[in-house]
């Protein structure tokens, strides 16, 4: 590999640090490094940044250092180019930041070599349609949530899985995730783990009017339609938790798996389950 993408979390004490530590020991190996604007700024100098959307066009790898929020963002950003994401945790354990800073040179000594394995990480696609019109498209790597704004009321939303209609679910919101996504905001809703490497979502109903509505785990071939049937609320779609659009009264929102991957590079000493004893605390006491 002869270039490379830097991604941090600026707004953390050590991830302009470790960065800068980072560049060097890439740059005595002879490989350039390409920085986003916010990076290259805080780390002075003559350093130069490029917009965050530009460099997965431009680099071979990215190193994200930060959190698993962070590595989510920046998933955005690859979508589509065939680019692996060497996540670099600076905090506690993270489900898809696994490298932590002790492993961190290691693990991109092995990458250098091409010693490494990757994670093909499932994405969705939602787009939104207003009066039969495209009105937003969000790639995502968790999740599409649909949920209510400040008035605490329940939302109606007709869902159909293909062309099957599925219910009518009243509720304050709906969760369709990734098996990467099921441990986010899905889990606290009460939905279930899934192991990353298996081909469905899953479609859950946040506090649901009817106790009888369960989350479902559907095939990712499926398209999951879901008809706005509110009137005068306060709705709001969120991809990943960190963008989104407001929803309108007869809005469709379609959502498929991408035709896309996030590739992950896998931690050489952790796999998945150790990550989610330790995350989750199980067989404590």
């Amino acid at each position: 590999m002869k270039k490379i993408g830097i991604y941090a979390k600026c707004n953390h004490p050590d991830a302009v640090m470790l960065a800068r530590d980072v560049v060097g020991w890439l740059r005595s190996r002879g490989i350039e490094v390409v920085l986003e604007k916010a990076l290259a700024r805080n780390l002075g100098g003559e350093e130069s940044g490029q917009d965050r959307g530009a460099i997965p066009g431009m680099v071979e790898l990215i190193i994200v250092l930060g959190g698993d929020g962070t590595l989510i963002s920046v998933a955005r950003q690859v979508c589509g180019r065939d680019i692996p994401i060497l996540g670099v945790n600076l905090g506690s354990l993270g489900f898809l930041t696994e490298v932590t800073r002790g492993e961190l040179y290691l693990s991109l000594e092995k990458v250098l070599k091409g010693e490494f394995t990757l994670s093909d990480r499932m994405m969705l696609e939602a787009v939104i349609w207003r009066d039969g019109v495209e009105a937003g498209r969000f790639c995502v790597l968790n999740d599409v949530v649909i949920n209510k704004g400040a008035i605490a009321r329940i939302i109606d939303m007709e869902v159909s899985v293909d062309t099957a209609y599925l219910t009518t679910f009243k509720a304050d919101g709906l969760i369709i995730a990734t098996p990467t996504g099921s441990t986010a905001y899905n889990l606290s809703a009460g939905g279930p783990i899934i192991s990353p490497g298996l081909h469905c979502l899953v479609v859950t109903p946040i506090c649901p009017h009817m106790l009888a509505n369960r989350p479902l785990i559907v095939s990712d071939a499926a398209c999951i339609r879901i008809e706005m049937k509110f009137k005068d609320q306060d709705v709001v779609l969120t991809a990943d938790g960190q963008v989104g659009m407001a929803l309108e009264a007869g809005d469709v929102v379609e959502i498929r798996k991408a035709d896309r991957f996030t590739r992950l590079i896998k931690s050489p000493s952790k796999e998945y389950f150790e990550v989610l004893r330790t995350k989750l605390g199980w067989g404590e006491r």
